[in-house]
């Protein structure tokens, strides 16, 4: 360090340990404030989470949702054991749970096989009722008639009614609360959980599943608290042994400890505070923050086990230890966060949040670490380990390795690098909602069962708005909704098609004695009104049209239910529909295409375009500050590329293993970027100081990084990998996905500063040191 920065060190650490009492009140003093913001913090539990307000698919569904009525749902599959939906006892469960599922908090409407509104007319009157009546169940001949109709009806053909008749759907569409929404879905959830476990006893040869977007939101929260239950006692119950080993003593893992745990604390308080909301892609935030205390402490532990066997005093070694590392440990914080930060490049509001909670951590963690970690330290029985010589001979000897043969390392760097980094192109955006949840989830496994026999996970909504009020029931609009309808039937992907115009066919047929002939749009658009009104006062409560037809009549909502698409086959679908529409339908005015896929289809790329933006504005900032903070040209330069070659790695690797990209990994890099910069600080720290204070030259100063900060940067690089690993137990998938490849970039990046820095530096860093001081100065 330069003579300013050093007497600033040492200053520093010698006001910490006079004051260190006064150092520890202040700190506890503090985080109490500071975590007491926990109170405050508020969980979002709604897959809207990961849009802003302003997305434009996200406007573009609340405005269907505005119009037709919003479309939460969940959904009741009734699988019999015998593989007959239309049984007695099938049918019998469908009456029960669709007279149950009114019951249902906040619900609206209830749409099942049971009580499907089938029309029939006797002359000009047209009659309305249940398709199954329940006083005619033991009728062999009327639930084989049910099975016909409901197999024939496209309205209900693959959406009420798997195309194989072997299972049903009781849907129940709610108006869920605006406030107090976490604790609605949790009422919700509960209760169609009370009643599925309730009809399997009184139906003992049916098997209930429950989906739906309520369930989506519940098995959010639940997820949240599954990862948390792992991901903190975990990591604790690792980090614990490894400070121990490192310490070889139970002072340093109890002062770290404490760091964690204030810093966690803080950190989350701090972030409600500002009113950053809590939720599943915020839930490693703590994990986070707890690998990076251990990174900046195990710095400062090893320089004090450093000194302490040299023989320096406990104060000594420790005011040596803050000497030594502040301006390194201060510069890794501020990069490390600049990488975090840089996540409010995001278009994905979770992640920004993210970011924001693990930015506070580390600013915490390098306050805590520099003061309150060091008054701790001189109050417990810290003492210096025996030396068993086994650090420095370990690290001499890969620093000869790799001194020896640095050619061919860079060499092989050279040939790796690019061979790995073809396979970043065969990574693809998709991002599934369904799919965020692992396959031991049991909600998960029920969605694949859905997607598997009946409508499919990938539902697209449209709404076609005809030229004037009332055009709705123009036949000219309505047979043009009708073909895009029938186009869209044509998609092998597709599996169901919700739209108006099947109701006016069958009324039409009805209306004209049930005569096969007669399945057709009406002929006039006064013949259509006449026959939507009779229907319409027809109809029970709460199974009006409103959700298929606006109350102006001037537009018309289809619902198009698809397989499991990837994100890239969704925006290709839409795209060809919305062109159909443009060259088939002159008399759709108005086309409002939206939906949860599409949401999510949409997101993805504009989140990477953002995130490209974001990682390169973090690289240019933490490439000025290594430049500022290094003060030399060549060394900056250098640093960049082991910061940028394990990210390539990673990708490359992950693009030829698993091939697809989200939300989640496309933040990767600007987060990680920060990380592996730790690594770089600190071994160019050690090798500048024995440049420019021991006058060493490049392959002596390589050693001496070697010797004093390597030891450190395997503990760090072992300890951020197998946090980050621990993430794969987590049941939400983006975050089991950040771990891997984030430990994958990690590990890669401890084998560039080892292998390929060094390599770099004794090829362009040829010039002798600044200067030679004194042989008596010449000490670690």
């Amino acid at each position: 360090m330069t003579p300013a920065r050093e007497q600033f060190a040492t200053r520093l650490a010698e006001r910490v340990l006079a004051y260190r009492w006064p150092v520890i009140l202040t700190t506890l003093i503090l985080v109490a404030v500071a975590s007491s913001g926990i109170a405050l913090m508020e969980f979002s539990a709604n897959y809207r989470i990961f849009f802003d307000e302003d997305n434009p698919q996200l406007l573009a569904l609340e405005e269907l949702e505005n119009t037709y009525g919003k479309n939460e749902n969940l959904a009741f599959l009734i699988v019999p054991d015998d593989g007959d939906a239309t049984s007695e006892s099938a049918l019998s469960a469908a009456i029960w749970l669709t007279e149950s599922a009114w019951q249902t908090p906040y619900s609206r409407r209830v749409d099942s096989l049971a009580n499907f509104q089938y029309t029939t007319a006797d002359g000009d009157d047209l009659y309305v009722r249940d398709l199954v009546d329940p006083q005619e169940l033991d009728r062999t001949e009327l639930r084989s008639q049910v099975r016909a109709i409901a197999l024939s009806d496209p309205r209900i053909a693959s959406s009420i009614l798997a195309l194989d008749g072997g299972v049903s759907v009781v849907n129940v569409t709610v108006e869920l609360p605006e406030e107090g929404l976490l604790e609605a879905v949790a009422e919700v959830a509960e209760f169609a959980r009370s009643v599925a476990a309730e009809a399997e006893e009184r139906f003992p040869d049916i098997d209930l599943r429950i989906v739906g977007t309520v369930m989506v939101n519940q098995t959010f929260v639940e997820a949240s608290i599954d990862s948390q239950m792992v991901f903190l006692p975990a990591s604790l119950l690792l980090m614990a042994p490894v400070l121990g080993v490192l310490t070889r003593g139970w002072a340093g893992v109890v002062a770290t400890g404490m760091v964690i745990v204030f810093s966690i604390l803080a950190s989350m308080g701090l972030g409600a505070w500002v009113g950053l909301p809590f939720s599943p892609p915020v839930s490693p935030a703590p994990t986070i923050v707890l690998m990076i205390v251990v990174a900046n402490c195990v710095h400062l532990l090893v320089a004090l086990q450093q000194g302490l066997r040299a023989g320096h005093s406990r104060r000594e070694a420790i005011a040596e230890s803050i000497g030594l590392n502040l301006h390194p440990v201060f510069l890794a914080s501020l990069t490390t966060a600049l990488g975090f930060l840089s996540m409010n490049f995001s278009e994905v509001p979770p992640y920004r949040h993210l970011g924001n909670f693990v930015a506070f951590g580390i600013a915490i963690s390098f306050i805590l670490s520099v003061t309150f970690l060091p008054a701790v330290l001189s109050l417990l029985p810290v003492r210096a380990p025996k030396d068993r010589r086994r650090r420095g001979p370990t690290m001499s000897r890969l620093a000869d390795f790799v001194l020896s043969y640095r050619k061919a390392l860079f060499w092989g760097w050279l040939v790796i690098v690019p061979i790995l980094a073809l396979g970043i192109p065969r990574n693809e955006l998709n991002d599934v909602l369904v799919h965020f949840f692992d396959e031991s989830v049991e909600f998960r496994q029920d969605t694949d069962f859905m997607d598997e026999r009946l409508s499919g996970n990938t539902l697209l909504e449209y709404s076609l708005h005809a030229s004037v009020e009332g055009g709705v029931t123009d036949p000219l609009f309505l047979a043009e909704v009708s073909k895009f309808a029938g186009w869209y039937r044509e998609q092998p992907p597709v599996r169901h098609v919700a739209v108006i115009t099947d109701t006016f066919r069958q009324l039409n047929k009805s209306m004209h004695g049930d005569d096969p002939d007669a399945y057709r749009i009406p002929e006039s658009q006064e013949l259509a009104a006449q026959y939507l009104l009779l229907y319409e006062i027809s109809l029970p409560q709460g199974l009006d049209l409103n959700n298929q037809i606006d109350s102006s009549r001037s537009s018309t909502r289809i619902s198009v239910s698809a397989e499991t698409l990837s994100s890239k086959e969704i925006l290709e679908l839409n795209a060809r529909a919305e062109a159909w529409l443009d060259k088939n339908a002159p008399h759709v005015t108005g086309v409002n295409s939206t939906g949860p896929a599409a949401l999510f289809a949409y997101i993805g790329q504009r989140n990477i375009r953002a995130m490209l933006v974001g990682t390169m504005v973090v690289l240019l900032a933490i490439s000025g500050i290594l430049l500022f903070a290094l003060r030399s040209l060549r060394l900056g330069l250098v640093s960049i590329v082991p910061n940028l070659v394990p990210a390539v790695l990673g990708f490359g690797v992950w693009g030829m293993t698993v091939g697809q990209v989200g939300l989640s990994l496309s933040v990767v890099v600007a987060m990680t970027v920060g990380i592996v910069v730790d690594d770089t600080v600190h071994f160019l720290s050690k090798y500048r100081r024995a440049r420019r204070e021991y006058g060493q030259g490049p392959e002596e100063a390589v050693r001496y990084a070697f010797d004093t900060a390597g030891r450190a940067l395997f503990t760090t690089t072992v300890v951020l990998v197998a946090g980050f690993l621990i993430f794969v137990f987590s049941p939400f998938v983006p975050t089991a996905q950040v771990g891997v490849l984030t430990a994958m970039i990690i590990g890669f990046a401890l084998i560039a500063d080892l292998t390929l820095l060094p390599a770099l530096l004794t090829a362009v860093d040829r010039g002798s040191g600044d200067r030679v001081p004194p042989a008596s100065s010449r000490n670690t």
